[in-house]
């Protein structure tokens, strides 16, 4: 078994294992390969190991990809901050969308996606920090946001996102919490990356994002 291999069966593995310890009982967890900055031939190898879902940051990057990889049945996760001139391009070649964090987003996203695709997935980014450098929501707004998705049928709301500093998996639970509070709470949190994502997963997410305990360190 190469390192690849190795690796990848591992961190599925500790997914598995991290579900089934879940207090509250097991839970289905997605895994989000987060392929920024990896070469076709990372994703393709690791595509021939089982792996469907795939995230990337930065537009241009996933565009120069994606049809390199259109053979493939992916399934494309957008993760990186959104500007309002990028919205029509992720609208049109992404099935997923982590990090919508505001109203206006929300709305070009749905009036600029193909009803022929089908809904966008979407979750709206939370920013549970509170830090002014980070993207997401003020957890404040995010009833706003769940509100403006639901007037657009070319979007299909799945849940909340964060991306908490390192080390704080207090903010885990926070999300979840925010989660619960809503007026109907949505089925997936994506919350975890390759440090953290065994706590996020106790903490009740559903979709963990990983990239370099699967790739290595980037260059």
């Amino acid at each position: 078994m190469g390192n690849r291999e190795s690796a990848y069966r591992g961190i599925v593995e500790r997914i598995a294992s991290a579900s089934d310890e879940r207090q509250g009982g097991p839970v289905a967890v997605r895994l989000v390969a987060v392929s920024k900055r990896q070469p076709v031939e990372a994703i393709r190898a690791l595509a021939e190991l089982g792996q469907r879902d795939f995230g990337e940051n930065y537009l241009q990057e996933a565009l120069d990809k994606q049809p390199d990889l259109a053979d493939l049945p992916l399934t494309w996760h957008f993760i990186g901050p959104i500007q309002s001139n990028k919205t029509r391009s992720i609208a049109a070649h992404f099935d997923w969308v982590h990090s919508v964090d505001r109203v206006k987003i929300a709305r070009r996203l749905g009036e600029q996606r193909d009803p022929a695709l089908g809904p966008l997935k979407v979750l709206v980014q939370v920013n549970v920090d509170g830090e002014t450098s980070k993207s997401g929501a003020e957890p404040v707004d995010v009833p706003a946001i769940v509100a403006a998705c639901a007037e657009y049928p070319t979007l299909e709301l799945r849940g909340l996102m964060c991306i908490p500093r390192p080390g704080n998996t207090a903010a885990f639970e926070q999300l979840a919490a925010l989660n619960r509070s809503l007026a109907e709470p949505l089925p997936d949190l994506s919350m975890g990356m390759s440090g953290d994502f065994e706590a996020a997963i106790a903490a009740g997410a559903t979709i963990v994002r990983v990239g370099t305990a699967l790739f290595g360190p980037r260059e």
